[in-house]
This record gives C-alpha cells, sequence and structure tokens, in this order.
C-alpha cells in the first residue's frame, strides 16, 4: 500500500479537491495532519462528504488549530508549539492519503515546514493552478522535491493554459497525471467521474 501526500504550489489552488479524487480513486484513507482555521468545515469534512465509497476511513488531525493562518502562527495564537514527533500518520493497512497545508515551505514552528511531514517513500502529488507566477511556483516546488530525492507528479487544476503546462512538464520532466477543470461545481458524482478517468495515471 502507498501513502500519496497531496501538497501545493501555494494556497487555494485545488489540494482538497485533488485530495477527494485520489481518495476516491484508491478507496484510500484520508488525514489532514494540521487544520488551521475552519474547524467546523475543515478539509477532512470537505473530502468525506465528496467521497461516495465505503472503504474510506477519514483519519482526526494531529493539531486542529482555530485561526486560519500559517500553521505556525495560529499555533502561537491557540497557545502550542506545533512537535514533529506528536504528528504520526495514522496506522492504517489501506492507501493513505495525505493533504499539508499551503506549499512545502508552509512553516509549522520556528524551525520546520511542511516538506518535514513528507516521508522518503511517501509519492507527492503537486498540485499547480494557472496564475502569474505559478511557473515560478510549480518549477520551485518541483526542483525542492528533487533535491530531496522524494518521487513527485503534477496534477493541473483550473482553467487550461497549454503554454503554461507544458513549460512545466517540459522544464521539470515530472510525470502529469492528468488535470482538473473549473467544473461549476464538485459533488460525489463528478470527483468519482475524475477519479475513474485519472485512476490509471495515479497508480503509474
Amino acid at each position: 500500500m502507498n501513502t500519496y501526500f497531496i501538497t501545493g504550489i501555494g494556497t487555494d489552488v485545488g489540494k482538497t479537491i485533488v485530495s477527494a479524487i485520489i481518495t476516491e480513486a484508491l478507496q484510500a484513507d484520508y488525514w489532514k495532519p494540521i487544520q488551521a482555521g475552519d474547524l467546523d468545515n475543515g478539509d477532512t469534512q470537505k473530502v468525506q462528504r465528496l467521497i461516495s465509497n465505503k472503504k474510506s476511513k477519514f483519519h482526526p488531525n494531529a493539531y486542529a488549530l482555530n485561526t486560519p493562518m500559517s500553521p505556525h502562527a495560529a499555533a502561537d495564537i491557540d497557545g502550542v508549539t506545533i512537535d514533529l514527533e506528536q504528528i504520526k500518520a495514522p496506522k492504517t493497512k489501506n492507501h493513505l492519503v495525505i493533504e499539508g497545508a499551503g506549499g512545502l515551505l508552509v512553516p509549522i514552528n520556528k524551525t520546520q515546514t511542511i516538506l518535514d511531514l513528507i516521508q522518503p517513500d511517501y509519492k507527492v502529488i503537486v498540485v499547480s493552478r494557472h496564475y502569474l507566477g505559478s511557473i515560478n511556483h510549480s518549477l520551485l516546488t518541483l526542483d525542492l522535491l528533487k533535491q530531496k530525492g522524494l518521487d513527485a507528479s503534477i496534477i493541473f487544476c483550473g482553467n487550461e493554459n497549454t503554454s503554461t503546462e507544458d513549460i512545466i512538464t517540459s522544464m521539470s520532466k515530472v510525470p502529469v497525471i492528468g488535470r482538473i477543470e473549473e467544473e461549476p461545481y464538485f459533488d460525489q458524482n463528478v470527483i468519482l467521474e475524475y477519479a475513474e478517468k485519472l485512476k490509471a495515471s495515479i497508480t503509474k
């Protein structure tokens, strides 16, 4: 069984939708180690609502912080310090999808970032969305993963931009899983359609 770590080139690029699609495609377990803000409707609840299979299990956050900010700052407001040693991946005999927070270098405390949550055997999926600066952010993210010797692939979200996607793909030389269009809405049916469409690419 594999562990897939979903990260983004920034915030609000589509990580939670991608996490739902991959969770559904593999009927995997899902885990969001650090949730900052929106505790009544966090990413775990959002993914859970989008999944239609009965096999996936949803594991509790290691840290649930009250303020929608960078984890280190949200933790400061709550009067806690995020301790990497306390963030242990749940034990499961199933595939596991882990959703990060923001991008790789988002701080979780004064010395560590989201990147420090990624173990050497994880398969990292980078979510990229087109905006001015997204080529730079995508290539920096993929280059950092390459430097760390981590297995990475990319998935594009939002309106297609062929020029942007082609240059990111050709310069990074990482596998492309596919793309998620700018859908008018996402529900269980839409997630299932993408899960079936992308499953073969996810498991390559």
